[in-house]
Protein backbone atom coordinates (compact mmCIF):
# COMPACT_ATOMS: atom_id res chain seq x y z
CA UNK A 1 0.00 0.00 0.00
CA UNK A 2 2.73 2.44 -0.93
CA UNK A 3 1.87 6.08 -0.30
CA UNK A 4 -2.04 4.72 0.50
CA UNK A 5 -3.53 7.89 2.18
CA UNK A 6 -7.15 6.53 1.10
CA UNK A 7 -9.28 3.92 0.19
CA UNK A 8 -6.89 2.46 -2.84
CA UNK A 9 -3.47 3.44 -3.45
CA UNK A 10 -2.25 5.46 -6.89
CA UNK A 11 -2.25 2.44 -9.45
CA UNK A 12 -0.15 4.22 -12.14
CA UNK A 13 3.58 3.86 -11.14
CA UNK A 14 5.58 7.47 -10.83
CA UNK A 15 7.66 8.50 -14.06
CA UNK A 16 9.68 10.88 -15.28
CA UNK A 17 7.50 13.81 -17.31
CA UNK A 18 9.56 15.97 -19.87
CA UNK A 19 12.47 15.30 -18.31
CA UNK A 20 15.57 12.76 -17.32
CA UNK A 21 15.98 11.15 -13.49
CA UNK A 22 15.88 8.20 -11.41
CA UNK A 23 12.04 7.14 -12.59
CA UNK A 24 11.72 5.42 -15.80
CA UNK A 25 10.07 7.60 -18.67
CA UNK A 26 6.71 8.57 -18.76
CA UNK A 27 4.99 6.05 -22.04
CA UNK A 28 3.51 7.75 -24.80
CA UNK A 29 0.61 8.04 -24.88
CA UNK A 30 0.23 7.15 -21.60
CA UNK A 31 -1.57 4.05 -20.45
CA UNK A 32 -4.88 3.03 -20.30
CA UNK A 33 -7.10 4.26 -17.88
CA UNK A 34 -7.21 1.35 -15.47
CA UNK A 35 -10.52 -0.71 -14.24
CA UNK A 36 -12.54 0.51 -11.29
CA UNK A 37 -12.51 -1.46 -8.43
CA UNK A 38 -15.10 -1.31 -6.41
CA UNK A 39 -13.78 -2.07 -3.03
CA UNK A 40 -10.55 -0.84 -0.70
CA UNK A 41 -7.44 -2.20 0.01
CA UNK A 42 -7.34 -4.73 2.84
CA UNK A 43 -7.27 -2.91 6.45
CA UNK A 44 -7.85 0.70 5.48
CA UNK A 45 -10.82 1.66 7.66
CA UNK A 46 -13.82 2.63 5.34
CA UNK A 47 -15.74 0.68 3.04
CA UNK A 48 -15.69 1.74 -1.17
CA UNK A 49 -19.28 3.45 -1.11
CA UNK A 50 -18.67 5.09 2.27
CA UNK A 51 -15.22 6.45 1.37
CA UNK A 52 -16.38 8.33 -2.08
CA UNK A 53 -16.67 11.69 -1.73
CA UNK A 54 -19.37 13.96 -3.94
CA UNK A 55 -19.69 17.46 -5.09
CA UNK A 56 -22.64 19.46 -5.22
CA UNK A 57 -21.51 22.41 -7.25
CA UNK A 58 -18.42 23.07 -9.48
CA UNK A 59 -17.51 26.56 -10.63
CA UNK A 60 -14.52 29.22 -12.10
CA UNK A 61 -13.11 31.61 -10.01
CA UNK A 62 -11.98 34.59 -11.78
CA UNK A 63 -9.31 37.22 -11.02
CA UNK A 64 -6.75 37.40 -8.30
CA UNK A 65 -8.25 38.35 -5.13
CA UNK A 66 -11.31 36.12 -5.27
CA UNK A 67 -8.73 32.95 -6.37
CA UNK A 68 -7.15 34.33 -2.70
CA UNK A 69 -9.87 34.10 -1.30
CA UNK A 70 -11.18 30.65 -2.62
CA UNK A 71 -8.48 29.22 -1.51
CA UNK A 72 -8.84 31.05 1.86
CA UNK A 73 -12.06 30.04 2.68
CA UNK A 74 -12.27 26.63 0.49
CA UNK A 75 -8.91 25.44 0.38
CA UNK A 76 -6.76 24.16 -2.98
CA UNK A 77 -8.47 24.74 -6.31
CA UNK A 78 -7.22 23.55 -10.26
CA UNK A 79 -5.61 25.78 -12.12
CA UNK A 80 -4.69 25.12 -16.13
CA UNK A 81 -1.57 26.58 -17.41
CA UNK A 82 0.30 26.73 -21.14
CA UNK A 83 3.61 24.98 -20.20
CA UNK A 84 6.36 25.94 -22.20
CA UNK A 85 9.78 24.56 -23.23
CA UNK A 86 11.88 25.66 -20.02
CA UNK A 87 9.26 24.73 -17.72
CA UNK A 88 9.93 21.39 -16.81
CA UNK A 89 13.53 22.52 -15.83
CA UNK A 90 11.98 24.40 -13.13
CA UNK A 91 14.16 23.60 -9.49
CA UNK A 92 13.25 26.71 -7.18
CA UNK A 93 12.58 30.48 -6.93
CA UNK A 94 9.76 31.93 -8.86
CA UNK A 95 8.65 30.72 -12.45
CA UNK A 96 8.19 32.95 -15.09
CA UNK A 97 8.54 31.82 -18.94
CA UNK A 98 11.55 33.25 -20.07
CA UNK A 99 12.20 31.51 -24.00
CA UNK A 100 10.92 28.51 -25.84
CA UNK A 101 7.53 27.23 -27.60
CA UNK A 102 4.80 25.90 -25.78
CA UNK A 103 4.82 22.12 -25.09
CA UNK A 104 0.55 22.11 -24.33
CA UNK A 105 -1.79 22.61 -21.57
CA UNK A 106 -1.22 21.36 -17.94
CA UNK A 107 -3.64 21.50 -14.91
CA UNK A 108 -2.26 21.41 -11.52
CA UNK A 109 -3.34 22.16 -7.66
CA UNK A 110 -3.10 25.76 -6.57
CA UNK A 111 -2.49 25.46 -2.62
CA UNK A 112 -1.70 29.29 -1.84
CA UNK A 113 0.48 32.16 -2.00
CA UNK A 114 3.41 34.22 -1.19
CA UNK A 115 5.98 36.70 -1.84
CA UNK A 116 9.88 35.38 -2.27
CA UNK A 117 12.43 38.15 -3.07
CA UNK A 118 10.10 41.04 -3.73
CA UNK A 119 8.13 38.76 -6.24
CA UNK A 120 4.53 37.78 -5.79
CA UNK A 121 3.99 33.85 -6.67
CA UNK A 122 1.19 31.47 -6.09
CA UNK A 123 2.33 27.67 -4.87
CA UNK A 124 1.38 25.09 -6.54
CA UNK A 125 1.66 20.95 -6.84
CA UNK A 126 2.45 19.39 -9.90
CA UNK A 127 1.27 15.70 -10.59
CA UNK A 128 4.57 14.73 -12.29
CA UNK A 129 6.63 13.57 -10.14
CA UNK A 130 7.80 14.59 -6.52
CA UNK A 131 11.63 14.04 -8.32
CA UNK A 132 10.60 16.93 -10.82
CA UNK A 133 10.73 20.87 -9.53
CA UNK A 134 10.98 21.52 -5.88
CA UNK A 135 10.11 18.17 -4.67
CA UNK A 136 6.83 18.24 -6.69
CA UNK A 137 5.63 21.68 -5.80
CA UNK A 138 6.51 24.85 -7.74
CA UNK A 139 6.12 28.67 -7.74
CA UNK A 140 4.75 30.91 -10.29
CA UNK A 141 4.70 34.04 -11.18
CA UNK A 142 1.37 35.73 -9.45
CA UNK A 143 -0.72 38.82 -10.50
CA UNK A 144 0.08 38.98 -14.42
CA UNK A 145 -1.48 35.90 -15.55
CA UNK A 146 1.98 34.03 -16.58
CA UNK A 147 1.34 31.43 -18.92
CA UNK A 148 -2.53 32.12 -18.36
CA UNK A 149 -2.41 30.78 -14.96
CA UNK A 150 -5.39 32.92 -13.84
CA UNK A 151 -7.00 32.52 -16.40
CA UNK A 152 -9.17 29.33 -15.93
CA UNK A 153 -9.39 28.21 -12.25
CA UNK A 154 -11.96 25.77 -11.12
CA UNK A 155 -12.96 24.25 -8.06
CA UNK A 156 -16.30 22.89 -6.61
CA UNK A 157 -18.15 22.50 -3.07
CA UNK A 158 -18.33 19.05 -1.89
CA UNK A 159 -21.65 17.45 -0.61
CA UNK A 160 -22.10 17.18 2.90
CA UNK A 161 -23.14 14.15 4.42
Amino acid sequence: MRGCRGCQPYSLPPCNHHVSGDLPNCSHPFSPTPECVKECSPGYHNTYEKDKHFGVLEYRVLGETSIMRELYYHGPVTATFTVYSDFPSYKSGVYTHRHGPSLGGHAVKLLGWGTENGLDYWLAANSWNTNWGDQGFFKIAKGRNECGFESYIVTGLPLET
